[in-house]
């Protein structure tokens, strides 16, 4: 493929570069060769731009000028996600059913499904068209499932979950399994039925080894557009607004209800019945205890404003001199104190 063709395709201008130069594949800009395109979105590696191997670098539209030919755009990162899938060709999953499947008879199926080996497919279960389900997937009883449905090997949706279209599920991920509710009975812990489905809205993805807890009473609801990384824990009762990043090892506890356009970066932990605004950053291995308004960065546990964060960490580093200092200093007075009492 070209690289005009190339700049053609992700929108971008393409500058210094040989228009006609045949691109074999995307690589990072360290390891980027000759026939290769790469990109910078991180400044850090705006020094490696310069050296780079690479045919040609995307950058943004305000990247200095470099001799190495330059496909600036608007947004580098993107147009570098969209120049992957311009050489990379995903498996095709051919329509049919394995003959080792297993299909309620009440369940519906739409048009050209592929079912792989072991897949089980639970009674009064719908699906749209254009699903993929690979080995062993389980899909319970009663769920609904709209169209372009992706699920990986090992992938599971509970009893009455709804699911809307575009949905994937990498391997692992659960959809609806119970909640974490028992109640205190004497000696022992009652269990809570967990009688609420999941609901996922169109255009979620959930990683690999994640839950989406089913709720006790109500549901627990995904909006549209968000994306849940692996090892992630959605309590049950909780809602997620669209366009949402829940980040690797995140804890949703019960009822938690976090707005749209928000990111809890990786290790953040969320106690139950707390509301995140809209907008709001959670830098990683934070752990919020209360309600955060909207637009905020907040890092820390418990979390507080993220600049003010970033100044206690500054002290927090200068404590021991500081102690130190202190100590001096009481010392001094105390020697003056002494020193007073003297004939």
């Amino acid at each position: 493929m070209k690289l005009a063709e190339i700049a053609s395709a992700l929108g971008a201008t393409l500058e210094n570069g040989n228009p006609d130069v045949e691109i074999t594949g995307v690589a990072g800009i360290e390891e980027a060769g000759p026939g290769q395109i790469t990109f910078v979105a991180n400044p850090k590696y705006a020094a490696a731009a310069k050296t780079t191997a690479a045919a040609a670098v995307i950058v943004a539209e305000d990247f200095p000028a470099i001799a190495t030919g330059m496909l600036r755009s608007k947004n580098p990162y993107l147009a570098f996600a969209k120049a992957i899938s311009l050489f990379y060709r995903p498996p095709v999953y051919e329509a049919g059913v394995h003959p080792t499947a297993v299909i309620a008879p009440t369940a519906r199926i739409g048009k050209q499904a592929h079912v792989a080996a072991y897949v089980v497919i639970d009674e009064d279960v719908e699906i749209g068209d254009d699903a993929v389900l690979l080995p062993h997937v389980v899909i319970y009883r009663g769920a609904r499932i709209g169209n372009h449905f992706f699920a990986h090997a090992h992938a599971v949706v509970r009893e009455n979950c709804v699911l809307g279209d575009n949905v994937i599920l990498q391997n692992g991920a659960i959809v609806g399994c119970d909640g974490f509710g028992f109640a205190r009975d004497g000696d022992h812990w009652e269990k809570i039925t967990q009688s609420g489905p999941a609901l996922l809205d169109s255009d979620v993805e959930v990683q690999a080894n994640s839950c989406v807890d089913r709720a006790s009473i109500g549901e627990t609801r995904i909006g549209r557009g968000v994306k849940i990384d692996n090892l992630v824990q959605v309590g049950h009762g909780s809602a997620v607004a669209e366009h949402t990043l829940l980040c690797s090892q995140v804890g949703l506890a019960g009822s938690t209800v976090v707005g749209k356009n928000v990111i809890l970066a990786g290790q953040v932990g969320v106690a139950g019945h707390c509301h995140i605004g809209d907008g709001v950053v959670v830098t990683a291995q934070s752990g919020t205890h209360g309600d955060i308004p909207a637009g905020t960065m907040v890092s820390g546990s418990p979390a507080f404003d993220h600049k003010q964060w970033l100044r206690a960490v500054g002290i927090f580093n200068r404590l021991p001199e500081l102690a130190k200092a202190v100590r001096a200093i009481m010392a001094t007075r105390s020697d003056s104190a002494a020193g007073t009492d003297k004939p």
